[in-house]
């Protein structure tokens, strides 16, 4: 990536929004047992260990929440995913060395089962940031190497 802001595909904006919502309701349920559970002095050792592991769920809890929301808030910054080279958000049509085409969203979390997001961090998505079409990318599958020929960018 290049170390400004990155832009951002909408699917890996949803799929960090949906994270984020999902974290901020785990992290509102473990507080809830910590203030409910917290004027309670006469607990055992194992009474104070679990209040001290829920403690740090929320501490893991909130250094994500905080991650995610920078994260989007970076994208906010950074505009609409580039159109002339393979960014972050691009999406990016290629051809394998099978004769196989593929369209391709440059993401930084795949969705589960999304056959079209590819990580900028992959393989496939890191040999072809930077790239425009007419380019070919050469990078290493678990079968080896491979090439494939950047066709379009949209």
């Amino acid at each position: 990536m290049t170390g400004g802001p990155e832009p951002i595909s909408a699917a890996a904006r949803e799929a960090l929004q949906g994270e984020l919502d999902d974290l901020r309701t785990e992290r509102e349920a473990v507080a809830v047992t910590l203030r409910d559970g917290g004027g309670d002095q006469t607990g055992d050792r194992a009474d104070q260990a679990d209040e001290l592991e829920r403690g740090d769920d929320l501490d893991r809890l909130d250094r994500r929440i905080d991650e995610i929301e920078g994260r989007l808030r970076e994208a906010d910054v950074a505009g609409a995913p580039p159109t002339d080279a393979v960014g972050v958000g691009s999406s990016v049509t290629v051809r394998f060395d099978d004769g196989t085409e593929s369209t391709v969203q440059i993401g930084e979390v795949a969705a589960v089962l999304d056959r079209t997001m590819v990580t900028a961090d992959s393989p496939l998505g890191s040999a072809l940031l930077g790239r425009r079409a007419g380019d070919t990318v050469r990078y290493v599958t678990p079968e080896g190497p491979a090439t494939a020929v950047v066709l379009s960018l949209g």
